[in-house]
């Protein structure tokens, strides 16, 4: 059995669209999934790509990715990486796949300088959450991430909130 992770590459946006729908079916979310293939692609392999992604190949076949993007922490002076998805198809999980996309992006935030990688998790996840801890990761309970969206979005950019 062999495990490759590798840059996803143009043309498969409707592979990485797949993944956020999976992804999307296990927290229960599906129904907010409004992303196109055509909306990934541009945003993966556009003119100036903002968003990366990631594939997992177990025995060459896609077994999971993990798509993020840089950020940047003041108070640390650096950037980082804001890891947007990771998962991994539950009949491949407990082979290392998860672990071996986090181990990948902290060795790119390493390599060039950054000084975190970051995500959420929902909190019902428990078993993503004992698996953070075990590869140190903080959970940063004291803070809400707060998010503006759809129509309440509209109206603030109009001032109107």
């Amino acid at each position: 059995m062999s495990l490759t992770i590798r840059r996803a590459r143009p043309g498969e946006a409707g592979l990485v669209l797949s993944f956020v729908r999976e992804l999307a079916e296990y927290e229960k979310l599906l129904h907010e999934v409004e992303a196109t293939e055509a909306g990934i692609d541009a945003a993966l392999f556009g003119a100036n790509p903002r968003l990366f992604c990631e594939i997992a190949e177990w025995d060459g076949e896609p077994a999971g990715f993990a798509v993020w993007f840089v950020n940047f922490s003041t108070f640390s002076g650096r950037s980082g990486i804001y890891l947007e998805d990771l998962f991994v198809r539950p009949a491949l999980r407990g082979k290392g796949i998860g672990k071996a996309l986090l181990v990948h992006l902290a060795r790119e935030c390493v390599a060039n300088g950054w000084s975190r990688l970051q995500w959420a998790v929902l909190d019902w996840n428990t078993p993503s959450i004992e698996f953070y801890k075990s590869l140190g990761a903080v959970l940063m309970d004291e803070w809400t991430v707060c998010r503006v969206g759809g129509p309440a979005l509209a109206a603030l950019a109009q001032g109107e909130r």
